[in-house]
């Protein structure tokens, strides 16, 4: 049996969901802007008791590792290094990006998943309607990402969907908002770890920051 445990802290929340042959079997989610250090622990161990499973039953530890917010990702990405290390399970990255467009399903418009950075512009990465990658993450201007829309109409995803509809309407496009689908959730990075994990694509946990960190060190 294929048990997948997958962490999410890169945006405005905590999750964690368990995943058993591909099947969501226990998960818990909460809403936060801070205090995901705090949060998630507690959590996993809830979802562990929910699905009547242990740390050491873990085949691999999926998490989601970025663009997002650089605290939120160092803090979701030591818990799930730290667990699949403690317990000898593999682990499997995914980007948040890859969860929103997992969240928001096929359709038959392509789809632009942005987070908003806090400094003005998205994260974000184009999906077909099939929910397969046109591009790479990046960061760009809301304009900037809604000139590359490959369709006069197109669907958004995240939490940067106010930024998104604003820069649609001067460049001609005609967007959708996807409802429940502001922040990643770890039901959808276990959905898309276990797909991944099933064809041979487990990785490290490498941060996906795109850019460094707002923070100015003390001088030497």
């Amino acid at each position: 049996m294929s048990r997948l445990l997958a962490i999410d802290c890169s945006a405005g929340a905590c999750s964690v969901a368990l995943a058993e042959e591909g099947e969501i079997r226990a998960a818990a989610r909460l809403r936060l802007t801070r205090g995901h250090s705090e949060v998630i622990l507690p959590m996993v161990e809830r979802v562990l008791a929910e699905a009547g499973c242990t740390a050491d039953s873990l085949d691999a530890v999926a998490a989601t590792v970025g663009p997002g917010s650089f605290t939120g990702l160092r803090i979701g990405l030591a818990a799930a290094r730290g667990l699949a290390l403690a317990v000898g399970a593999r682990t499997v990255p995914v980007t948040s990006l890859e969860a929103l467009a997992h969240a928001a399903g096929p359709a038959d418009t392509p789809l632009l998943a942005a987070l908003d950075s806090k400094r003005g512009d998205l994260f974000c990465q184009w999906f077909d309607g099939a929910g397969r990658p046109v591009d790479v993450p990046s960061v760009r201007l809301a304009a900037d990402a809604v000139a590359l829309a490959p369709a006069p109409a197109f669907r958004s995803a995240g939490d940067a969907a106010d930024a998104v509809t604003d820069a649609a309407a001067p460049a001609g496009k005609t967007v959708t908002v996807e409802a429940d689908c502001e922040v990643p959730d770890a039901v959808s990075v276990a959905a898309v770890a276990a797909v991944r994990l099933a064809a041979g694509g487990e990785g490290p946990l490498r941060p996906l920051y795109l850019r460094a960190p707002a923070v100015n060190l003390p001088a030497s």
